[in-house]
């Protein structure tokens, strides 16, 4: 019987997943801690010339193909990629595009990576996603973080230009949870080779894909420490079944499924890294890899903007343009400023991410969090703005000759985003324990409940003694005086603010930490607002340093702009911290767990039948 991982061991393998990241400064575990460190993000990254070289020159190629060879009415249409545009692209050099040019690959960086995503995306959202699906989870990364040399030479040469990658991981019942995970892969006798068996879910790129990279569980024995480990799997190979082509309210251009592994012999060579360590493969990847949605959303945020403003100007109600009413100019004024802030805290992470001298873990999940649920909003304001307009499609306006704008269709593309690589809820539960884990190293044992009370006080010194020296306005107050940040001009006030909320965060989160202790990690409505605070925080400290790189008056409008709008947000998250129903939500949730309350269901029909809700083995029913 497989060894399953336990919670604490997945905890343990999350910590080593972060050993070779812990020495390298971040700017967001310093924010969550109350040191506001703008000379982390400052001066601001700029692309090298060689970088922007190559860049600008790929962007241009792809620019050319998307309008001469792409039809995205066909992508939507037909809910499917051309085999023609795939074998395009490939011939492009965009499978190959974070690939090392040592390995066959076009070498771009995180940014102009994350720039030709946004670009594709503004087209049809499921090319960034047939793209990144290949090389931000699918095997390029992997391979290249934690491939032997052997690996690398024999894989990614091919995943560059000819064959299209996946990444395998969630099962019909098993989604955030690796504990549960079903998939097995026992060594074979001879110990050449691993059998796998096993069921996955959601395989994007993967009713199409070449190699996979497949998580699994090695049944612990003699010589075989066990464990979930990752695996390179040539997709053609014996026993390897695409049982079902799944299909989706948006992306509908996806080749996303559900895969069946009999017996697929895979040689030990194809193991990455080692026996239980695909935890850790999958964490490091996605370390950078969660990007490519930032990257994604920046380009469908400006592409709103675009037609909203575009829409407001032409319409005309009431004897002026419909943008020029309040209630739509503060739409238009939250997509223009929260379009720039996304674009901001994009490129800023994708920036760092290309300096490999930072960790980037927290900044990279804010990213991801930040911009995928704001540019869901930005797209639902679209849609508002443009009224009937918004709610029908881009085929039935070309239909009846007016101009397909698809402004519901990006709603629905953009809305997998919160899905996507870790979904909302779960990115906050995985920041703030990056976040707490601070803190909880400092606390020791002054959180402990089995501590004695000698104990409790020589730690409460030492966390004393910490945050005295970081946070002086813990102790005495909120007349802390923070720096006047005079080079950043009319905006250093945001930075005022974001340094006196960073300590007024550390603050918050050690005290609830006394106050909840253990149980902290199950309040996650706290914890999601500490998060959401956060985020706001690295979004104006990125919107306020992009501003000042580029100079301009505009830069500087936008900047002030989104920090007002967000500095807002920030103030009712701390009072909601601990002004709130969240206990009397969750007894509330409990009963209707309990049935109390189904006679609210009363009265209504049920056109999803009885089948199971989940499905271990993905077989479909044929009713």
């Amino acid at each position: 019987m497989a060894e399953k991982v336990t919670e604490q061991q997945s905890r343990k393998l999350a910590e080593e997943s972060r050993q070779t990241e812990w020495d390298k400064p971040s700017f967001g575990k310093e924010l969550f801690l109350g040191r506001f460190r703008p000379d982390l993000i400052e001066p601001h990254p700029v692309p090298s010339d060689e970088d922007r070289r190559r860049g600008e020159a790929f962007l241009a190629k792809l620019e050319v193909f998307l309008t001469e060879e792409v039809d995205p009415a066909e992508i939507e249409r037909d809910a499917k990629i051309p085999d023609r545009v795939i074998k395009g692209l490939c011939e492009l050099g965009a499978l190959g595009m974070n690939i090392s040019t040592e390995y066959g690959g076009l070498g771009l960086s995180h940014l102009y990576y994350g720039r030709a995503l946004a670009l594709s995306g503004t087209w049809h959202a499921s090319l960034p996603t047939l793209l990144s699906a290949h090389q931000s989870i699918g095997v390029p990364e992997p391979l290249k973080v934690f491939g032997t040399e052997e690996q690398k030479r024999k894989y990614l040469p091919q995943v560059a230009y000819d064959k299209v990658s996946a990444f395998l991981l969630t099962e019909p019942d098993v989604g955030s949870d690796p504990a549960r995970m079903h998939t097995t892969a026992t060594p074979t006798d001879d110990g050449s080779a691993y059998l796998l068996n096993g069921v996955k879910l959601w395989t994007t790129n993967g009713v199409i894909a070449d190699l996979l990279v497949v998580m699994a569980d090695v049944p612990k024995s003699e010589g075989h420490r066990g464990g979930i480990s990752a695996f390179v799997v040539d997709a053609h190979a014996s026993g390897v079944q695409v049982l079902h082509r799944n299909q989706f309210m948006g992306l509908r251009g996806i080749e996303n499924g559900v895969t069946r592994f009999e017996n697929v012999r895979v040689p030990v060579e194809d193991l990455i890294a080692q026996e239980g360590r695909g935890l850790k493969v999958a964490l490091t990847t996605l370390n950078t890899g969660r990007l490519s949605l930032p990257a994604t959303c920046v380009g469908a945020a400006k592409w709103c903007l675009k037609m909203a403003r575009e829409w407001s100007t032409e319409r005309v109600q009431w004897g002026q343009p419909v943008g020029k009413h309040e209630a739509v100019a503060k739409k238009l004024a939250f997509m223009a400023g929260t379009a720039f802030a996304v674009e901001a805290v994009s490129e800023l992470s994708s920036l760092m991410a290309d300096e490999d001298r930072r960790d980037i873990r927290i900044e990279a999940a804010l990213a991801k969090l930040f911009c995928s649920e704001m540019t869901c909003r930005i797209a639902d304001e679209l849609v508002q703005i443009r009224g009937g307009r918004g709610y029908e499609t881009a085929a039935s306006l070309r239909a009846r000759g007016e101009r397909a704008v698809g402004a519901e269709q990006a709603l629905r593309d953009l809305r997998i985003n919160r899905i996507f690589e870790g979904s909302s809820e779960i990115m906050k539960l995985l920041i703030a324990r990056e976040a707490v884990d601070q803190h909880l190293s400092i606390a020791g044992a002054l959180i402990d409940p089995d501590a004695d009370t000698k104990t409790k006080v020589k730690a409460a010194a030492q966390a004393a003694k910490f945050y005295s020296r970081w946070l002086p306005d813990l102790a005495v107050g909120e007349g802390q005086k923070p720096r006047a940040y005079p080079e950043y001009g009319p905006l250093a006030r945001h930075l005022r603010f974001v340094e006196r909320s960073s300590r007024q965060l550390a603050r918050n989160t050690f005290y609830a930490m006394s106050r909840w202790q253990g149980a902290m990690e199950r309040k996650q409505a706290f914890l999601g607002r500490v998060v959401d605070i956060g985020a706001d925080l690295w979004a104006i400290s990125a919107v306020v340093a992009r501003a000042r790189m580029l100079g301009t008056a505009e830069a500087e409008e936008l900047a002030d702009l989104f920090c007002g709008q967000a500095r807002r947000r920030v103030d009712q998250a701390f009072h909601d911290l601990w002004h709130n129903d969240d206990a009397d939500e969750y007894q509330a949730a409990l009963r209707i767990l309990d049935g109390r309350y189904t006679f609210l269901e009363e009265g209504i029909l049920d056109p999803s039948g009885d089948d199971p809700l989940i499905s271990s083995s993905g077989e479909p029913t044929g009713k």
